[in-house]
């Protein structure tokens, strides 16, 4: 009798193991996207060609301290309606660095360096209210959309420098649409 209760148990001990395989696999990615990771969606074409409205990305903000290029997104308040809570821009510049914009020829300029940017849609010729060399101060970024000519960011006063507190982390890869999975 109790080999034939041994036999009738191992069909649901399989059961068990395959159920306790997915509800760990789902704990650690809710335990991941809690302390490591969060997605945050795209809204308009500031980021365009890199990154288009609708898009979701991955971030991480373990361990991250910003790097000129990196597409981050910011959370820093603003008393501006038409500006978003949350935006996705392009660290252009870190603090101690000056930023300067020659808009007669669309090139910007990090401590007297053209920057190469073969990312962006079109050269920089919206000013917005920038109108002096920036010098950045420690603890802010400059940060520049990828569709340069239609986006609002550092250039414009209701963005301002970021304070880098208010960076909620770094795009890693794209999850939106599905299969483009790279950024720039």
């Amino acid at each position: 009798m109790s080999e034939k209760k041994t036999a009738e148990k191992k069909p649901f001990s399989g059961l068990y193991e395959i159920v306790s395989i997915i509800a760990t696999a789902v704990v650690a990615v809710v335990f991941a996207f809690v302390f490591f990771f969060r997605t945050v969606g795209v809204s308009g074409s500031s980021m365009y060609p890199t990154l288009s409205d609708y898009d979701r990305i991955i971030l991480s903000a373990y361990l991250f301290e910003p790097e000129n290029g990196d597409i981050v997104v910011t959370c820093q308040p603003n008393d501006s309606p038409a500006i978003e809570d949350t935006l996705v821009k392009r660290v252009i510049a870190k603090g101690g660095q000056t930023v300067d914009i020659d808009f007669d020829n669309g090139i910007v300029y990090v401590d007297g360096v053209a920057l190469d940017e073969p990312y962006i849609n079109e050269p920089t010729r919206d000013r917005e209210d920038f109108y002096a060399p920036v010098t950045v101060p420690e603890g802010y970024v400059f940060v520049m959309g990828d569709n340069r000519n239609h986006s609002t960011d550092s250039r414009d006063n209701r963005v301002g420098l970021i304070r880098e507190e208010y960076i909620l982390g770094k795009a890693l890869f794209r999850i939106m649409p599905f299969g483009q999975f790279e950024i720039g």
